[in-house]
């Protein structure tokens, strides 16, 4: 139970980051579509020196930029790198089983260096950008779109809110209204 309520947390904050951030909806969405780029396809570590530079270039959100990369984080890459592995090794064509990918990526999360990294051979490397490269071709424009039909619909919500609680102005009010002496 703990779990789900951590999960419903995490949600409704990521959720208000995106919708309250005080800026057009294309900006916003640019900025988390820039993070879940640098999320998907740059290995952990590098991707806010990824990310940030390419918010600034591309005009995107910055706040977007950094909450888009946690696609990939300290849980999640557990799952998502022996997966994206495996679907790039295929991809190539190559003869790496999932469990090999598997247990060489846990190599690479247990130690985080670059001499790691480097040791798995140029096919493993290369199966990760690949199937990084697919990942990212799917998950960068379902968060460019989500984030902005989002944003719109959050604001559509609100302005709707805001004039439900604005009085109108009807003839009746206006009779009755103290500032005009009953006239109309």
């Amino acid at each position: 139970m703990a779990v789900k309520h951590w999960i419903k947390r995490k949600i409704i904050f990521f959720y208000n980051k995106i919708v309250k951030e005080k800026a057009p909806a294309e900006y916003i969405a640019r900025g988390w579509a820039i993070g879940m780029f640098a999320g998907c396809f740059i290995p952990l570590g590098l991707q806010l020196l990824v990310s940030i530079p390419l918010s600034f270039l591309m005009k995107g959100s910055k706040i977007g930029a950094i909450f888009g990369t946690l696609l990939t984080n300290h849980v999640t890459i557990f799952i998502i790198y022996p997966v994206q592995c495996y679907v790039g090794n295929l991809i190539i064509g190559g003869k790496l089983s999932y469990a090999n990918v598997d247990l060489a990526m846990k190599d690479v999360i247990k130690n985080q260096d670059f001499a790691t990294l480097f040791s798995l051979g140029g096919d493993l490397v290369l199966s990760f950008f690949i199937g990084g490269a697919l990942l990212t071709a799917i998950m960068t424009p379902i968060t460019y779109f989500g984030v902005m039909t989002m944003v719109e619909k959050y604001r559509k919500m609100r302005e709707a809110r805001k004039a439900a609680r604005r009085p109108s102005l009807k003839k009746e009010d206006c009779k009755n209204h103290p500032g005009d002496g009953g006239r109309q």
